[in-house]
């Protein structure tokens, strides 16, 4: 015979228990908070409680919601700031009409969400213009003492550019950033770089594995371009005897001509081409020459797999890399810029960059090449 229960039995809000006598059974109700109707939920008790659960939490959410629209109607009318929550909805709009004028990238679209999320989450109901320094500080420096500065960086760098539509819409006084008002994080780059013996000990091996990964690899240094433009170079790229880039990072367009040559490996782009081509017709310079269980011939390798298989070849190599960490693919890209530089090629035009002050950095071999004195 099923035990009669007992009502403060009950902990789950809105969830009430009701014993039948003549089937000697306890079927479950939930009771709706407004309108006091109740709704059959059965007789499986697990089943009624996670369903009075996810019913006062949607009721929650929905009567917050309306608790901040009215906050907000009130505070607005009085001149008043609105709550950050419905600020960073306004902000999202905004970012989705920047991504679909092409104003920004996918990329960057994609690299403001989590920002504004842990902006909501932290301070989500607090007065715009009321969020101030310690509330920013307190998100970086969660992911600074969890090692992840370059995160921190990205934090900071997404909620300075809340704060300064903010401004633009006039939901903050002017000059209004807390988020400027933070200490930029500090990046230690352990990353070491690459030099062309150890390219040409990880190319051997790298090469001999998939001949792919030799392209690729080949022409990341020529080129100097980035994995992902590696990646989606296509022949048809390639018209007036140059390969044509719209680079996935920046946008920048770039024509190479096919007779650029690297003479620190003596590999011109026109050698690298003719490597890539293949008997299976494929669209895409860096294609599998042989089908897989994951992949058919002539398909995109895709950035992933080359990453993947760099590391294997650069792992088997037994490079010496110091207290720093073993170079990325990304790498090349530095040495080409650097082999380039002393060949005379304009390299802040190759790879693309805006300024000299970027290629720089990537000039910047972070001492692992001695520096001759002239006498």
């Amino acid at each position: 015979m099923a035990a009669r229960p007992r009502k403060n039995n009950v902990k789950v809000p809105n969830l009430y228990p009701l014993f039948s006598r003549k089937v000697n059974k306890i079927y479950w109700r939930y009771k709706h908070p407004v309108t006091g109707k109740f709704h059959s939920l059965g007789t499986d008790e697990a089943e009624a409680t996670a369903i009075a659960i996810e019913a006062n939490a949607r009721l929650a959410e929905q009567r917050t919601r309306q608790v901040l629209a009215i906050s907000d109607k009130i505070a607005t009318s009085k001149g008043k700031a609105i709550t950050a929550n419905t600020w960073l909805d306004r902000y999202w709009k905004i970012q989705d009409e920047r991504l679909e004028n092409g104003d920004i990238r996918p990329n960057t679209h994609k690299q403001k969400a989590k920002p504004v999320a842990l902006l909501r989450a932290s301070a989500g109901m607090k007065l715009i213009s009321a969020v101030d320094v310690r509330d920013i500080a307190q998100i970086l420096e969660s992911y600074i003492s969890d090692g992840q500065p370059r995160m921190a960086q990205v934090i900071r760098s997404v909620l300075i550019d809340v704060f300064k539509e903010a401004q633009h819409y006039g939901e903050v006084p002017p000059g209004y950033n807390p988020a400027l008002a933070t200490k930029q994080p500090r990046r230690r780059i352990t990353r070491q770089r690459l030099n062309l013996d150890e390219w040409q000990k990880i190319f051997n091996i790298a090469d001999a594995n998939h001949q792919y990964m030799g392209n690729a690899m080949l022409l990341a240094l020529v080129t100097g371009q980035r994995l992902g433009d590696i990646s989606n170079m296509k022949f048809s790229d390639i018209w007036d005897d140059q390969l044509h880039v719209i680079q996935e990072k920046t946008g920048s367009k770039l024509a190479i001509p096919l007779s650029l040559r690297l003479n620190a490996i003596n590999w011109s782009l026109r050698d690298v081409v003719v490597r890539c081509r293949d008997y299976a017709v494929s669209p895409y310079l860096i294609h599998f020459f042989r089908s897989t269980s994951q992949a058919e011939r002539g398909s995109q390798v895709k950035s992933n797999t080359i990453t993947m298989n760099f590391s294997k070849a650069r792992d088997k190599a037994e490079i010496d890399w110091g207290d720093g960490t073993p170079a990325t693919f990304h790498e090349q890209r530095s040495l080409a810029e650097r082999l380039y530089e002393a060949q005379g090629i304009d390299t802040q035009k190759l790879l693309g960059h805006k300024s000299p002050n970027q290629t720089a950095r990537y000039h910047d071999d972070r001492g692992k090449g001695w520096v001759t004195i002239a006498v």
